[in-house]
């Protein structure tokens, strides 16, 4: 039977449909009718509260209500937890907002719910960087704790909802197989990789070099294969040290530390053209990068 022109449902895809327009303010709206004709439903009703609040959050967003988005998504988050629409949505008004280290947590969520969405990997990134030039390099003490989630919510987000707004929102791809995939096999390679580092601390690059590999079974992050690359490096494997560079900058393409190094990398096989191009890629990031302008100059030299 066909939902009424006043219905939940009805209202809800007419929301869909003014979003799809672009008219964010009218699709609030109606997504708010929605919900108020839902509320005395109490629980039964929960998940498609959650999904209208989600709606409502990326209208809020796209006008720039951040703090509204925020709350939407919370109040989404909280009938549904660890949805990858409130997740992802919540992370970028927090990162507009500035407050860098609860959209860190957000994207690094987002991540253990759906390990292909893109949107989390390139947000991870953007974060990182933000808090390293803000809180120096012991950023992850201030961190608040990051939520580890459960296998049941990490299946149920795997297909994309057909009732959220259209195109241009956060999309989830199809999960793959794998043990990086569960909250538990993304904490192991988080640990992995933090092995991997405290080796080369220690100066032992061939064994953090196997824990990086470890960990990049689990969950291919742009830092591993930065930090294995700087091993490869170390150990004279330049070309191991170019392809691990590559693959980062599939993940994050403007990724300083793998443009560096596979610059420097390139430099060891003579490959200076390809070497230049990626310190001037680099520069346009980071015009005054001394490490960068000093190779460069050996470069030109060369």
């Amino acid at each position: 039977m066909a939902a009424s022109p006043g219905s939940p449902g009805a209202l809800r895809r007419a929301g869909n449909e003014e979003f799809r327009r672009g008219q964010y303010g009218p699709a609030a709206e109606l997504y708010s009718r929605a919900l108020a004709q839902l509320e005395a439903a109490g629980d039964a009703s929960a998940e498609e509260r959650s999904v209208l609040l989600a709606n409502r959050a990326a209208c809020h967003l796209k006008d720039g209500a951040c703090s509204l988005c925020v709350a939407d998504c919370s109040s989404a988050l909280e009938l549904v937890p660890f949805g990858i629409k409130p997740l992802l949505r919540r992370a970028a008004a927090y990162e507009a907002l500035e407050r860098y280290s609860l959209a860190y947590v957000d994207y690094k969520t987002a991540l253990q719910v759906d390990c292909s969405a893109q949107a989390a990997h390139d947000g991870v990134n953007r974060m990182t960087k933000a808090l390293l030039e803000k809180d120096g390099v012991n950023w992850r003490q201030k961190l608040p704790p990051i939520p580890t989630v459960p296998v049941s919510a990490q299946t149920r987000w795997s297909v994309p909802s057909a009732q959220a707004p259209g195109a241009n929102t956060p999309a989830t791809a199809p999960r793959g197989q794998g043990g990086g995939n569960t909250a538990a096999g993304m904490e192991r390679a988080r640990i992995l990789k933090e092995e991997g580092n405290e080796l080369v601390k220690k100066g032992n690059h061939k064994k953090a070099v196997e824990k990086y590999t470890e960990s990049l079974k689990l969950n291919k992050e742009c830092a591993t294969y930065t930090n294995r690359a700087l091993c490869y490096l170390s150990l004279k494997q330049y070309k191991e040290a170019a392809q691990d560079c590559t693959e980062a900058l599939k993940l994050d393409p403007k990724n300083v530390k793998a443009l560096y190094r596979r610059a420097q990398a390139l430099k060891e096989l003579k490959d200076y053209k390809s070497s230049i191009a990626d310190i001037k890629s680099l520069l346009k990031t980071e015009p005054k990068n001394t490490a960068a302008l000093r190779l460069l100059q050996e470069l030109n030299r060369a």
